[in-house]
């Protein structure tokens, strides 16, 4: 088994570590943030605007979806702060929020491909 065979606790490290530890509220955003992006259909999205900006149609195209269901999808990960969104007229144009999304996405692919 992958268990201690002998029940020992470092005392020492532990308390270290819950000093290290985020906020329960910071962790619950982290759980909801891989929570969102663990669904396929957001992190192509999110794939796809890793690069560009693009409208709904767009996305909806690009990833084979009706504009409704991408709306749907877009609108959680606007939420949780993933994607931005600009107006240009008629058109809303969405994008990655910032650069920690864009690191965090690279490094997962990155990870995956290692």
């Amino acid at each position: 088994m992958d268990i201690c065979s002998v029940k020992c606790i470092n005392e020492k490290k532990v308390k270290e570590t819950f000093k290290t530890l985020p906020q329960l509220e910071d962790i619950s955003q982290m759980a909801d943030i891989f929570k969102a992006l663990s669904d396929p259909s957001r992190l192509k999205i999110v794939l796809a605007l890793l690069n560009q900006e693009h409208c709904v149609c767009d996305i909806a195209v690009i990833c084979n979806q009706t504009d409704s269901a991408i709306s749907h999808q877009l609108r959680i990960l606007r939420t949780l702060k993933i994607v931005k969104n600009r107006r240009e007229g008629k058109i809303i144009y969405y994008s990655i929020d910032d650069d920690h999304v864009v690191s965090l996405i690279n490094m997962s692919l990155n990870h995956v491909k290692h």
